[in-house]
């Protein structure tokens, strides 16, 4: 072999351990303080989850998106659950009392069906509180959810202070609440539905016009269409909305 030759091996030699000293601390120290960012593999880019944002508004007051009131309350089973019980799950919400002869049934008969459509999503739930909590025990509570098929853990039938109620009710969510004794059963409500996200905070689709219908009829079932005044049923609309923010 020519000396030529031996001095090209010797240089290619000297060229790869200047490399080495040179860059091969650097790439190992990039490695040790996570310096390589994701976008220098395919396969870790490939597996970055991509998040769902659905078109459901954000209910707005004062150009701030509403968020659900702090409250604390006791359900069917005699626990305490607040609003921190239902952080991180989609839930809807009513108010209702168990001895009501006219909308209730009704509203909780959706509210079941909306329930067996969503078996098995542990992040999905319902809050109903009573606007009759004088009457309206744990004890009745429980009763009235088993007749009606309540079986998702997620569904607190809640009863408490009568004041703090009905403020969370007219105040923190604008779902007229009051006591008539005149109306059939002695108590006025609403028959609307509010949907709540993951993170706490109401929304709902928008009308035709772009405006977000804000709540839910919980009257009218999907079976019947619409009522006697041609009014449209919202339930399947509700379903569709839940399994968006389910999603996101």
């Amino acid at each position: 072999m020519s000396k030529k030759t031996n001095y090209s091996y010797i240089g290619i030699a000297f060229i790869i351990l200047v490399f080495g000293i040179i860059f091969i601390p650097k790439i190992v120290d990039r490695i040790s303080n996570n310096d390589i960012i994701r976008n220098e593999s395919r396969s870790d880019s490939a597996k970055e989850k991509k998040s769902t944002k659905s078109d459901l508004a954000f209910i707005e007051i004062n150009e701030q998106p509403k968020k659900v009131p702090t409250f604390s309350f006791t359900n069917q089973e005699g626990k305490t659950i607040s609003n921190k019980d239902y952080e991180g799950k989609v839930y809807v919400i009513e108010f209702f009392f168990t001895t009501c002869p006219t909308i209730c049934p009704r509203m909780n008969a959706n509210l079941i069906q909306i329930q067996n459509s969503f078996k098995g999503f542990e992040d999905f739930g319902v809050a109903s509180f009573t606007i009759n909590p004088d009457y309206d025990t744990p004890e009745i509570l429980k009763g009235y959810a088993e007749r009606y098929g309540v079986t998702n853990p997620n569904w607190h039938l809640m009863t408490g202070n009568k004041d703090e109620i009905y403020k969370l009710a007219n105040q923190g969510f604008n779902l007229y609440t009051g006591e008539n004794a005149e109306a059939e059963g002695g108590f006025e409500h609403s028959g609307n539905f509010a949907l709540i996200d993951k993170n706490g905070f109401i929304r709902s689709r928008k009308d035709k016009f772009g405006n977000p219908i804000i709540y839910y009829r919980g009257i009218i079932s999907e079976e019947e269409k619409v009522d006697e005044d041609g009014v449209k049923e919202e339930i399947s609309a509700l379903k569709e909305d839940i399994k968006k923010l389910l999603n996101e």
